[in-house]
């Protein structure tokens, strides 16, 4: 080797020696342990972003299409492991369209309603208080921590676990853990956690600091988010009216018979997502109480008096009771191990997920187990928006930025 090329100052020279190839994480902590940004820095501004993923990938979808179509429902508990129920509810609405199940018991339709927006506030408080934790402020996270544990608490009085639920099924749900004292327990977090959202509201909306660390940081045009295709609150902070829980074609699960509204941001920026994410929790808590409201009077008033039952899929005859009959347990017992046959198909489902529109494409073939499967994750998207958030900003808005996407690498590597 030439030894003179390490004296060859001339190669210094075509380079201004203000910029700096940065490695950005995996160690970070705002870089959540997997994700690496190679970051070509200007001093300390950012020129560009190159985002290195896949140090999470599990092969999820794979495994999803050598199991039975309901064994498959704990993987999406592990993919975006902060809005678990959600990415739940969209796996077992596929499976329904694959059986061609059009109608569903309204009360059941109310339950996965009530836990969905559960699991937005679960996921909501976690993106706020980190954000501010990497942003500088610690006052919210111990509130948040709080609030999120009572949530994993109705998890667990419901599934038996705190986080990986594996709560929802296909057709008709019903858990004896499901009773009025659980509804009127979940009242009374409803009536406190007001208190706390109003809380964190005071202490971050209207502080100086927090609020230079995010006006104007990351803004976003309507163009960028159809581009990329952007959901959830990426895409209202740029004013695009979506939302799947009140779009006339793509409603689902009863949301309809629930009034209700979503927020829109103006600027596109950091702010007006933390604020989307803020009116959000409260517009839940707003639907979690009208969802309680409508089972405590209904007149059936949820019976849900038996375990988990799968009404004309699971049993020959249509019957709650089916338990009590030997026939209908040996015939749950040989189709929980055998798997249901699902006719050759292809059906798509998508929900409002907390961070954006979560997707399932479910292949059918005449088989027990899906042919293919394949998730659309919003973290996925909305990642793409990074480096033209970045573009333009400080290193140290770089963990802001990160905050604001409010991205789970679950989902996103799979």
């Amino acid at each position: 080797m030439n030894r003179s090329f390490f004296f060859n100052w001339n190669i210094f020279k075509k380079h201004n020696n203000k910029n700096i190839i940065l490695n950005f994480g995996p160690q970070h902590p705002a870089a959540h342990g997997v994700l690496r940004l190679i970051l070509q820095l200007e001093g300390e501004m950012v020129q560009r972003t190159d985002i290195h993923i896949g140090l999470l990938h599990r092969g999820s979808e794979t495994l999803m299409e050598v199991k039975h179509f309901e064994k498959s429902i704990p993987y999406f508990d592990r993919m975006d492991y902060c809005s678990m129920m959600s990415q739940e509810h969209a796996f077992v609405l596929a499976i329904e369209n694959l059986l061609n199940i059009t109608e569903v018991n309204f009360n059941t339709n109310l339950i996965r309603i009530l836990f969905d927006e559960l699991t937005r506030i679960l996921n909501h408080m976690l993106a706020i208080a980190c954000h501010a934790l990497d942003v500088g402020s610690m006052s919210s996270i111990f509130w948040a921590f709080e609030e999120r544990e009572k949530i994993m608490e109705f998890y667990e009085r419901v599934s038996g676990a705190r986080m990986h639920a594996a709560f929802h099924k296909p057709v008709n749900l019903f858990s004896n853990a499901i009773d009025d004292s659980l509804l009127q327990d979940i009242l009374y977090f409803i009536q406190n956690c007001f208190t706390t959202l109003n809380e964190m509201h005071n202490v971050l909306s209207f502080n100086k600091i927090w609020k230079q660390r995010l006006v104007n940081i990351g803004v976003l045009n309507s163009d960028v988010c159809l581009n990329y295709n952007l959901t959830g609150v990426m895409a209202r902070s740029c004013g695009i009216k979506r939302d799947l829980r009140l779009s006339p074609k793509d409603v689902y699960s009863s949301y309809n018979t629930i009034s209700f509204k979503s927020y829109f941001g103006v600027n596109g920026d950091c702010f007006d997502r933390y604020l989307i994410r803020m009116l959000e929790m409260g517009e839940s808590l707003h639907i979690s109480n009208c969802v309680i409201n409508k089972l405590l009077s209904s007149k059936s008033n949820i019976q849900l008096t038996n375990s988990v039952v799968w009404n004309s899929v699971y049993f020959k005859n249509n019957n709650i009771n089916s338990y009590t009959s030997m026939e209908d347990l040996i015939n749950h017992f040989l189709h929980w191990h055998t798997g249901l046959k699902v006719k050759k198909n292809v059906q798509i489902s998508y929900i409002e997920a907390p961070k954006g529109e979560f997707g399932v494409t479910l292949v059918a073939n005449n088989t027990t187990k899906p042919h293919k499967c394949k998730v659309k994750s919003p973290s996925y998207y909305n990642l793409q928006a990074l480096p033209i958030l970045a573009k333009g900003h400080y290193l140290a808005d770089i963990a802001a930025l990160i905050g604001t996407i409010d991205i789970v690498f679950g989902e996103v590597d799979r």
